[in-house]
């Protein structure tokens, strides 16, 4: 998990959370035409993550390895540009949108109707982040956990 590495908490990815990420996508395409696909919308998404301003870069890396660990099952992709995740249906479920993409000035965890967050008539489906912490961690691991329940 992202934290235990000082590295990982200051600058995004660690060198050795890259070369993991990119084994991962190999053993995608390996697995032939579907796995390929998977591959290239992981690719994409950490492409769309890299052209991000740093500290925008390192929210998102940390959102990406956080719903990946919470919700395996979720398929990353990229979504008008942003970091999503999907569901086995192909329905994004959680999104994220940087601070730069409209010059806002946070970032946004957002989660589509796909998500499973019902609460009464009323409930949040988007979050403010400016800055990653652990307590930030555990909320959006949380709130992940729950979409996908």
């Amino acid at each position: 998990m992202p934290g235990k590495n000082a590295k990982a908490e200051s600058d995004g990815f660690s060198a050795e959370e890259r070369a993991a990420m990119k084994e991962r996508a190999a053993e995608l395409r390996a697995e032939g035409r579907r796995g390929a696909k998977k591959a290239d919308e992981l690719q994409a998404l950490l492409d769309s993550v890299a052209k991000m301003a740093p500290d925008d870069r390192v929210l998102a890396e940390h959102v990406h390895l956080t719903v990946t660990a919470t919700a395996p099952d979720l398929s990353p992709k990229t979504w008008y540009g942003m970091p999503a995740y999907t569901n086995a249906d192909g329905k994004v479920v959680v999104f994220f949108q940087n601070s730069g993409k409209f010059n806002y000035r946070y970032s946004t965890l957002g989660f589509q109707d796909a998500a499973n967050l019902d609460d009464g008539d009323l409930w949040p489906v988007s979050y403010a982040l400016q800055k990653w912490s652990v307590v930030v961690e555990k909320k959006v691991g949380e709130l992940v956990k729950a979409a996908v329940s």
